[in-house]
């Protein structure tokens, strides 16, 4: 029996004077490693500093460029309707009058065509003035070989993109035609029902693509993230292996991809901003400045889109090798 307690005794003490050499070891390699003259480990240090700095800075390009396309993608989709609509206001509906319409009934009917919900505008073109244009556009004057003037007095109206429809132009068409002194009003039919298709079909595949574009941005940037963290596995699994939390490991590396990531969104937003000016400045009747409150809502999307993607793909990628055995680390 006591023999049994001297051995247990002396196992105690060896192992507590191993701990107590483990600790002094770990001591004494801190401090040479902290004043180490060694030329070799110090151009080692700089070299992993090197390494770290150009893994961060390509997960930042690559969470810039692919935050950027998605911000250009979603000025394209908030801007869709606004070019349709310029495309779709260039359309004039022309009201032909007859030689016999009154002064007074021209104004009245100009008048009332400005004030029209569906007009956006209403321009007057007398018969003498539609000569001209005619002239110029053929190179020859046509009234001295016919003698007469055969034009007729009309009023351009163009319509506000939400009343360029067929449906819609047909009713305008046949209110206008009700009146007496109306000699005809035409439009071009083939163009509105095209544009209305080619619009409705163009809207369809861009929210497609916005879609397809949206899933591929976040693979990259998961990619991006998932690589920074594959590269410190062993270093994961040693905070685990003595002791520390899986919280309190995964914390440092969710704030340093969130930094990296906000970092990425602010270049994004910057590229952005030039484009807009540029095109703004290319394309100033689209006013794409005109709408702030819709400009800044993409911007913070964009913003809010690199910390999420970054947060959880790095909280997953963290997850994963700390669910993993070390042996399949290496794999």
């Amino acid at each position: 029996m006591f023999r049994r307690l001297g051995t247990n005794l002396l196992l105690l003490y060896e192992s507590q004077n191993f701990k107590r050499c483990l600790v002094q070891d770990a001591k004494l390699l801190v401090f040479l490693r902290q004043n180490s003259t060694n030329p070799m480990s110090a151009s080692f240090e700089k070299y992993q500093k090197r390494r770290l700095i150009s893994s961060y800075f390509s997960v930042v390009i690559s969470i810039s460029l692919v935050l950027f396309l998605l911000g250009l993608l979603g000025l394209l989709v908030l801007n869709s309707k606004k070019v349709a609509d310029y495309f779709k206001e260039q359309i004039a509906i022309t009201v032909f009058l007859k030689d016999s319409a009154k002064e007074v009934e021209i104004t009245q009917l100009k008048q009332s065509l400005a004030l029209a919900e569906y007009t956006k505008s209403a321009e007057f073109v007398s018969k003498e003035d539609a000569a001209k244009e005619h002239q110029e556009t053929l190179g020859e004057n046509f009234i001295e070989y016919l003698g007469e003037n055969p034009l007729q007095n009309s009023i351009d109206v163009y319509i506000l993109a939400d009343y360029v429809t067929p449906q819609k132009m047909e009713e305008i068409t046949t209110e206008l035609k009700e009146k007496g002194f109306v000699d005809d009003v035409i439009y071009d039919k083939p163009l509105i029902a095209q544009l209305t298709d080619n619009v409705k079909r163009i809207s369809f595949w861009i929210l497609v693509i916005s879609g397809i574009f949206t899933f591929i941005a976040v693979l990259l940037i998961n990619s991006s993230i998932r690589l920074s963290i594959y590269a410190k596995r062993f270093t994961i699994k040693t905070m685990q292996m003595v002791g520390a939390t899986k919280k309190f490991i995964r914390k440092p590396f969710v704030w340093k991809s969130v930094r990296l990531g906000v970092i990425g969104a602010i270049v994004a937003m910057i590229g952005m901003g030039l484009v807009l000016y540029y095109l703004n400045e290319s394309f100033p009747q689209l006013q794409l400045l005109g709408d702030k409150i819709m400009l800044a809502g993409l911007f913070v999307f964009i913003f809010l889109m690199g910390v999420l993607i970054t947060w959880i793909s790095t909280f997953i990628a963290t997850q994963r090798f700390l669910n993993l055995r070390t042996d399949d680390l290496y794999y």
